[in-house]
């Protein structure tokens, strides 16, 4: 029978080298996109989508995200003290996510790879299916990503890889899935995922990218690979390689994401994700547009 999924994990121990210096002394997934920091669109998206048990998975230095999600009652009552009510209630918006969420924090170990904090978070999770999001990614749609996520585990009780289209040209970037079968609505079966494949090698046109209902069993691909490193000591741990074996011998599924996903990892891509949350924003939105007319206007400097 399917178990309804309830948890979930955050795996923000990252670096975030790629955004250099700005990520010297700030998390990464505290970089704002729009006038929320990027881990709390991933948080908000978890909570909308009915999950109950949220594992964040940090480093050192991680702390503000902590900070970020902690309630501050004394900070509240002074905000409506000082007459800013509207403040207040945001600050309690936030603290009532880490309640809703029931979020917890735990240290990562183990070898390099996103693989490791996965498995981690799984030692809490007894036997359980659980959701996997990244902390630097948004996902605008109607219907939340992991919401979909859920719906089509739902209809397979298998693991399912969230997909979206993919100019081939761009294989080099993505794991790309090797699909077995179309079941229409954008639920596809695979067999198996590349991981960065030349445009010429890539086996279909779709991408993975960050979302992924991981079952026990893949939970196990990832402790054979933990296995088989503390042997060689080489290599990462991938939660990626683990679907990919799994996905070899067993039923597993991509379902193709209605909506739209920004990435904000590298500058250009942090830099598009802010500019096109900001131009959706109902109060900002119109006002970065007269700006960004007046800015291209005859003999403006851009």
């Amino acid at each position: 029978m399917t178990t309804t999924i309830r948890r979930a994990v955050i795996p923000a121990a990252g670096l975030g080298s790629r955004l250099l210096p700005l990520t010297k002394s700030t998390p990464k997934e505290m970089l704002p996109i729009g006038d929320k920091p990027v881990i709390e669109h991933t948080v908000r998206e978890l909570v909308a989508s009915g999950i109950t048990d949220i594992t964040i998975v940090v480093s050192g230095g991680k702390g503000m995200i902590q900070e970020h999600f902690r309630p501050n009652p004394a900070l509240a009552e002074q905000l409506r003290i000082d007459g800013k009510p509207a403040y207040a209630d945001a600050v309690e918006d936030v603290a009532e996510l880490s309640r809703l969420g029931h979020i917890t924090y735990l240290d990562q170990h183990g070898p390099y790879g996103n693989g490791t904090p996965v498995l981690n978070a799984a030692r809490n999770f007894d036997n359980e299916p659980m959701l996997v999001l990244w902390p630097d990614d948004v996902f605008v749609a109607e219907v939340p990503r992991a919401q979909q996520l859920i719906r089509a585990y739902e209809t397979t009780n298998s693991p399912v890889l969230a997909l979206i289209p993919m100019d081939p040209a761009d294989s080099r970037r993505y794991g790309v899935p090797v699909v077995a079968e179309d079941l229409d609505d954008g639920l596809l079966r695979i067999t198996g995922l590349v991981e960065k494949p030349k445009p010429e090698d890539a086996p279909s046109a779709y991408a993975a990218i960050g979302g992924y209902v991981i079952t026990p069993a893949i939970i196990d691909e990832l402790r054979e690979q933990t296995r088989c490193w503390h042997e060689h000591r080489t290599g990462e741990i991938y939660l990626t390689d683990a679907i990919n074996a799994y996905a070899r011998r067993h039923a597993a599924y991509g379902q193709v994401m209605r909506g739209t996903w920004y990435d904000t990892g590298n500058p250009l891509a942090y830099l598009t994700a802010q500019f096109a949350v900001a131009l959706a924003d109902p109060e900002y939105g119109p006002h970065l547009r007269r700006l960004a007319r007046d800015l291209g206007g005859p003999g403006s400097v851009v």
